[in-house]
């Protein structure tokens, strides 16, 4: 027992300590470590099983939008920065700059990406010359380079994984509406496979994505009531199309800028998962993007049949395509129950002599640690619409706890109160800039997101009459 306990032990308290028991966990459940530079991370094999599972998700729903997948060069020229001058502007802090190479000072600085509108800019005005080559829309899966002064695993890095889209359309019209339907695309895929609900909407324009017209994000709230932005989509009228020359011949045969578009999502979201669904035990993984939907532990495992039938189990669950591992370890049934429990694992089977004599196995969800016999018979669909209810349950559940948390305040007071409480906080703004800054300097909180829809009489701020109403929080 000691040993067990000691397992569980290595878990900071989630209550007292969530930033420690976030990097306890994904360190010790073999998600990530740290990198050799500064701000770096190797995801290790179980978190990169995260990930490979968003991109399978994700890349099913990009196909449906007629997106292709492609591939743009890491080094970027630094002129390419300057053709647009609010982009380089926005990104100056963070770019790592290449200035040698073949023991040779370079002709002209390269830059690690820290996005891609610059270079896709460049290839989509090779690639664009009339009204029938758009609408263009490509994507890539990609590292990219940001260099942060403070980092956590998977939150913020200086190097991290993600895809960007990028897409080219003849109108305005066309542009916006593929912004928004990306959005759309995100909110659907955060809900049914991360089972996180999101706030969507416009971002102020302090807020907004440097060179974008607009900014439209996604906004998950974590357990500390912190908000994580997720995802974003920006419609970037022609800002991109002017600098880089993505001109096409239009039906009437004159010459004019395509209209641009951009959104990503990154391994930022694996963050996301473990800080809206974790608990005190470790990880919570949805069924969905579960590297292992399901564990089979041997009880008595020494007696006869018992680990044939285990196996047995196992193959017939991987046959319905239920990505299940079967422990023989010879830890004690206990140390693997904790074990499996921190490493998030939507369902454990248990099974051992008397439950094969008589035709049942126990199972355990991991969201509730509701234990129940089921009948041996049919498993796969026993253990399939277990995962789907599990499904359903941790985005219902995820949905109550942040619906309970969102409030609203008329002053700055209000809104200061409401975040210390680890809350999302409604409030009217007037619009004005200033203002805006004030709440961020005296709350630490920032403005995520506009309350489409929504109205209130007065600027939370100056007292003046609000235009729109902002959801504030702070956020990682």
């Amino acid at each position: 027992m000691a040993k067990e306990t000691q397992f569980v032990e290595q878990i900071a308290d989630i209550n007292a300590d969530f930033p420690q028991w976030y990097t306890d966990v994904v360190l010790k459940t073999k998600m990530v470590d740290y990198g050799p530079v500064k701000g770096t991370m190797v995801i290790r094999p179980y978190g990169y099983a995260v990930w490979e599972n968003i991109q399978k998700e994700l890349n099913e729903r990009f196909q449906r939008k007629g997106i292709q997948n492609a591939y743009f060069p890491l080094l970027i020229p630094m002129s390419y920065f300057t053709k647009e001058a609010e982009h380089v502007e926005g990104f100056a802090p963070e770019v790592a700059v290449v200035t040698h190479a073949g023991g040779e000072e370079l002709s002209e600085p390269l830059a690690i990406r820290p996005t891609s509108e610059t270079i896709i800019g460049t290839m989509m005005s090779k690639w664009v010359q009339s009204y029938r080559d758009l609408p263009l829309k490509v994507n890539q899966w990609c590292n990219v380079m940001r260099w942060e002064k403070t980092t956590r695993p998977f939150l913020r890095t200086s190097e991290f994984l993600w895809h960007e889209g990028h897409t080219a359309h003849s109108t305005e019209q066309e542009a916006e509406e593929f912004a928004l339907t990306m959005l759309g695309v995100y909110q659907e895929f955060m809900e049914n496979c991360l089972a996180i609900p999101v706030l969507t909407g416009r971002k102020t324009e302090k807020e907004r994505f440097a060179g974008a017209v607009a900014t439209y994000t996604m906004e998950a709230m974590m357990r500390d009531g912190k908000s994580l932005q997720s995802g974003t989509s920006h419609y970037l009228g022609q800002n991109f199309a002017k600098a880089f020359n993505i001109e096409f011949q239009n039906n009437e045969g004159e010459l004019q800028p395509a209209y641009t578009t951009s959104f990503g999502v990154s391994t930022r979201l694996i963050g996301a998962i473990i800080m809206t669904h974790g608990d005190e035990r470790g990880l919570v993984f949805p069924p969905v993007i579960a590297p292992i939907q399901c564990v089979i532990v041997p009880i008595a495992a020494r007696k006869g049949g018992v680990i044939e039938k285990c196996e047995e189990l196992k193959t017939e669950l991987e046959k319905a395509g239920i990505r299940v591992t079967l422990d023989v370890s010879d830890n004690s049934p206990g140390w693997k129950f904790n074990e499996w429990e921190m490493k998030g694992v939507p369902v454990r089977i248990e099974l051992g002599p008397r439950d094969i004599e008589a035709g049942k196995m126990l199972c355990a969800r991991r969201d509730t640690l509701e234990k129940t016999e089921m009948p041996l018979e049919n498993p796969a669909v026993i253990v399939k619409e277990l995962l789907a209810t599990m499904q359903k349950d941790m985005l219902e559940s995820a949905r109550k706890r942040r619906d309970g948390r969102i409030v609203y305040a008329d002053d700055m007071q209000g809104i200061l109160q409401g975040v210390e409480n680890g809350n999302f906080v409604k409030a009217g703004w007037c619009g004005c800039r200033a203002c805006e800054d004030k709440i961020k300097e005296e709350t630490a909180a920032t403005a995520r997101v506009f309350a489409e829809g929504e109205s209130a009489e007065k600027c939370a701020v100056c007292g003046e009459k609000a235009k729109h109403v902002i959801v504030y929080a702070r956020a990682y």
